[in-house]
């Protein structure tokens, strides 16, 4: 104030303007000079500080300041969410890649799709609320994303699912009824009372567990008990000469006199290809690896006749198995040396592993498996034409015509790499996945006399080892074979 006046005294007489410091007012004031001096009356209620502006800017200064902060986490949450949320979309994306090379060939599972759907609605939700409030170029990557992947789903779900597919269904289950009623007799599961009971009820902890007589380098293979039921010694003595000490009673099915043959057949090139056998004669025998005989198949592991994959099952007096680098069945007559085979049925049938079996790990070229039960022999493949999913071919040794047949084929809708093992029981096909090291899964059974599929079986199986070379149930003992990445074990199954 008292720098003001003495500015204000330094003014000429006649007029005084003085201006706001912001220039956005001046003032004038007429002043006299007396005894040089100037003497003015000046209003200075225009100086005064606007408190009540500055109050309203400060609750609007407050009011930005909590929009900001509640922007800020929001901003924070979101930036937080985001990871998660892309690493969402990278999922559905792995997991929608497998769809659409199934779509392609027709492949794909509508429910499976469906549920897929279903996650990627929930998902866009959420990319479309967190958009709202970033609103950047990760989010519109994200949307554009998410969109797309939904877009495909619903042209997967909506393209094939009520036409094609419907008509291809029908029909498969059409065909798979005229297969039932062909030629298995319709009281066949009367002749054994086990199979009357439905599916398999339980099964055991191994009962044997012994290293493959090779070493356990040779991780592929197969084993197990002579299959065929029914069977005098005459017909399973292979050497020539038959011991007394070595025949069973009769079961409770009534069986025959028969010898307890069991055999290994390794893989010993590559754990892919194979063109011996190994029988021994008792089960006391095996366990100690003596007093057994080796069998040739074939001159290398090259030949035609040779071994591809871990195919082989022992059914009476010769072995079955899948030819190498063929769609062929071959039977080795023990006694003859001879092979016969036979081509199986479908349009592009699988091998060289390109339907092997896999579901966590692939078995390297398991494309064809040969099973035994208590109605025969069995093929189970996959083919092209039936979209890569399980076939199942019942075969048929006429020994008058000495000629190997396939008398009937049933297709499923089990993709066969989503399958670790298969084998048959009573004419039932089992299925089994990979769960852990140590366990496996009975998880599918599809019903050649009914045509009709379970997929909601849970029967646990203990293993030793990772990988599943194959996978037998021997009708002879009702016992379930499996050789384990070099190790041989046998179950128990109950009805």
């Amino acid at each position: 104030m008292k720098q003001l006046l003495f500015f204000l005294l330094l003014l000429p007489s006649t007029c005084v303007s003085v201006k706001r410091r912001d220039a956005s007012q001046s003032h004038h004031a007429s002043g006299l000079k007396k005894a040089n001096s100037c003497a003015c009356q000046v209003n200075y209620t225009m100086w005064m500080f606007p408190a009540g502006k500055y109050q309203a800017v400060q609750g609007q200064v407050e009011t930005c300041e909590g929009s900001l902060k509640n922007l800020q986490e929001q901003v924070e949450f979101s930036s937080q969410r985001l990871p998660h949320i892309q690493a969402q979309v990278e999922n559905f994306t792995a997991r929608l890649e497998p769809f659409s090379y199934l779509h392609l060939r027709g492949l794909y599972t509508a429910l499976s799709l469906r549920g897929l759907g279903e996650e990627l609605s929930q998902l866009e939700t959420d990319i479309g609320v967190l958009h709202s409030q970033l609103n950047n170029t990760q989010t519109q990557k994200l949307s554009k994303e998410v969109d797309q992947l939904h877009n495909e789903v619903n042209k997967m779900q909506t393209s094939d699912t009520f036409n094609i597919k419907t008509v291809k269904e029908k029909l498969r289950y059409l065909k798979n009824n005229v297969e039932s009623c062909k030629s298995i007799p319709r009281d066949f599961r009367g002749e054994h009372r086990h199979c009357l009971r439905s599916l398999i009820a339980n099964i055991s902890s191994p009962l044997t567990t012994k290293i493959n007589p090779y070493g356990k380098s040779y991780i592929a293979g197969s084993w197990g008990k002579q299959a065929k039921m029914n069977i005098t010694v005459e017909d399973s003595d292979f050497s020539g000469e038959a011991d007394e000490d070595d025949l069973s009673e009769s079961t409770k099915d009534g069986l025959t006199e028969e010898k307890k043959y069991y055999w290994v057949q390794p893989l010993l090139s590559n754990n892919i290809w194979g063109n011996v056998l190994r029988i021994f004669e008792t089960y006391k025998d095996f366990m100690a690896s003596v007093n057994y005989k080796d069998f040739t198949i074939a001159s290398s592991y090259t030949d035609r006749n040779a071994i591809e994959g871990p195919s082989a099952v022992l059914y009476g007096d010769a072995l079955y198995y899948h030819c190498y680098r063929s769609a062929d069945i071959c039977r080795f007559h023990l006694k003859t040396n001879t092979v016969k085979r036979v081509t199986l049925p479908g349009s592009g049938v699988g091998f060289n592993n390109k339907f092997p079996y896999c579901y966590y790990d692939c078995q390297v070229n398991s494309d064809v498996d040969v099973e035994a039960d208590e109605t025969g022999l069995w093929a189970i493949y996959a083919t092209v034409s039936n979209h890569g999913n399980l076939v199942v071919s019942r075969l048929y040794w006429d020994s008058n015509a000495e000629t190997l047949n396939v008398t009937q084929t049933w297709e499923t809708r089990l993709f066969k790499k989503a399958v670790s093992n298969a084998f048959l029981v009573c004419g039932v096909m089992y299925a089994t996945r990979y769960v852990d090291d140590y366990h496996e899964e009975v998880f599918y059974a599809f019903d050649t006399a009914t045509g009709k599929e379970d997929n909601t079986l849970a029967q646990p199986l203990e293993k030793v080892a990772k990988g599943v070379a194959s996978l037998s149930y021997n009708p002879t003992d009702r016992q379930i074979y499996m050789y384990n990445d070099g190790y041989l074990l046998a179950y128990q199954a109950y009805f």
